[in-house]
């Protein structure tokens, strides 16, 4: 082979192992987002509607702040098997392509560069460590008066993908 077609596909594989570390590390990532939603059911039936459905997620009331009409829920978040195992393949992928160049250049360290392979494991352990955990929902509802509805508005702070199922699940709408 060129010698010079090993040095720079060894600095691609080096890149693209920097972005396979991100990626990896991005995946326990919080990605809690703040939203204000719309609904025109008047705001007891609202109130009683989110509780059933945050307790159906398996969420329980952690706190009640009557003043703020705010309701904090709490819940554990489990982590997913499927990301779990598809990111210890990942990395197992990277590490192999990583190896294989560094064999390809270092012939002398073949037996260390594919033991480094066993490693990545440790991609699906830290995934499993650090995305479980505690989540918290913070909800807050406010009644508007407009001369036609008296629409509640909700102020949810949450993991982006809770207030996706919550949208979609009850039909609220995005307010300002």
């Amino acid at each position: 082979m060129d010698t010079a077609i090993l040095p720079s596909t060894l600095l691609l594989t080096l890149l693209l192992s920097v972005g396979l570390f991100f990626f990896i590390r991005a995946s326990t990532k919080d990605r809690t987002e703040t939203a204000h939603l719309v609904s025109e059911q008047d705001e007891a039936a609202l109130m009683f509607q989110l509780k059933e459905y945050f307790q159906s997620r398996s969420y329980r009331v952690a706190a009640v702040d009557r003043e703020q009409n705010a309701v904090t829920f709490e819940g554990n978040v489990r982590p997913s098997w499927f990301l779990a195992i598809f990111l210890t393949l990942l990395a197992a992928t990277g590490i192999v392509c990583l190896s294989l160049v560094v064999y390809l250049l270092f012939p002398s360290l073949s037996s260390f560069v594919l033991a480094v392979v066993l490693l990545s494991p440790l991609s699906g352990l830290f995934y499993w460590k650090k995305s479980g955990r505690l989540e918290k929902v913070l909800l807050k509802v406010e009644t508007t008066q407009s001369k036609q509805t008296s629409p509640s508005k909700i102020t949810v702070v949450a993991h982006r993908d809770e207030l996706t199922q919550l949208r979609r699940t009850l039909q609220l709408k995005a307010g300002e």
